[in-house]
């Protein structure tokens, strides 16, 4: 539940914590889309009111000093207990009406959050549901920070304040268009089967880049990098277009799938890991009715894989 869209925490308040989570006022002036010189300011006029200096620079990463953690702390905890009431206000109404905020990363938001909201809507049409798309960790660590209700994300670590609903393994494999041969290769498609190709890569700003890093670690095979980005629907875009292979599951890749434009070809190899999709979401005590409700939605999503 976003606490400061409906005008329960101040914008001061709202930018310190943001900083805090990301370590970066650039990386919070992006998530709002504001000049990091107005994060910058509000945090320079919240430091000479309290009197003492909140972060601290280290390695071009902003941390917090004693006094920054302690304030981040009790700010927590108020937001936990404004969570709770609103909580309990959305219970009281029930799901006639209400809002969820959802965090995901960009492949969820490419085929599992249209399917799941065009159902979810035809049940409780007056609840809105904002998703922001962002990275893994930092969509889970918005439902820790009550910036989000739920989070789908790929192969992060659960924060101390969520839960995990859903989880499923998904095998990774390789997108390429119909004519590849690749796609005529006998017998199960292995980590050598990719020596010579043009691949296009994720950067390290996605969590597949790592999965990707432990498929060719000590297996010899030399890749020809086409590309890296850290946008799935470019790297989609140019592999149907017969530009380069991709690396990645099936998740967000499903319409081109269908419409024969891609084909997915999963990788057996014993050093392959499969990646682990997980729905992530408040306490129990801090989650609305409406939250739940699409909880259960995406719970029953990810169940279907």
């Amino acid at each position: 539940m976003d606490l400061h869209r409906l005008g329960l925490v101040s914008s001061r308040v709202h930018h310190f914590m943001l900083v805090a989570r990301l370590g970066s006022i650039r990386q919070a002036a992006l998530s709002l889309n504001v000049a990091p010189s107005s994060i910058s300011r509000t945090i320079k006029q919240l430091e000479e009111d309290v009197g003492m200096p909140l972060f601290e620079r280290t390695k071009q990463r902003l941390r917090l000093t004693s006094a920054g953690e302690l304030l981040s702390y009790h700010l927590q905890q108020s937001s936990s207990e404004l969570n709770r009431a609103m909580t309990g206000l959305s219970d009281l109404r029930g799901l006639r009406r209400g809002s969820v905020t959802l965090a995901v990363i960009e492949s969820v938001a490419r085929g599992m959050v249209p399917e799941v909201l065009s159902s979810f809507w035809v049940r409780h049409p007056e609840v809105s549901v904002d998703v922001r798309v962002t990275s893994g960790q930092e969509a889970a660590d918005m439902v820790a920070a009550g910036d989000a209700d739920l989070a789908v994300a790929f192969d992060v670590r659960l924060p101390r304040r969520a839960r995990r609903m859903a989880a499923v393994a998904l095998p990774l494999g390789v997108l390429v268009p119909p004519g590849s041969p690749l796609t005529r290769h006998e017998g199960p498609l292995k980590v050598y089967d990719l020596a010579g190709e043009r691949v296009i890569l994720s950067d390290g700003s996605l969590t597949l880049a790592n999965s990707v890093e432990q498929v060719f670690a000590g297996s010899f095979v030399e890749l020809s990098r086409r590309t890296s980005t850290n946008s799935i629907a470019l790297m989609v875009d140019l592999a149907t277009r017969g530009l380069g292979t991709v690396m990645q599951t099936r998740l967000g890749v499903e319409a081109e799938i269908a419409r024969g434009q891609l084909v997915f070809i999963p990788l057996s190899d014993a050093r392959l890991a499969s990646r682990r999709l997980t729905l992530i979401g408040r306490p129990k005590g801090e989650t609305s009715e409406a939250a739940e409700a699409l909880g259960n939605s995406l719970t029953r999503m990810i169940e279907r894989f």
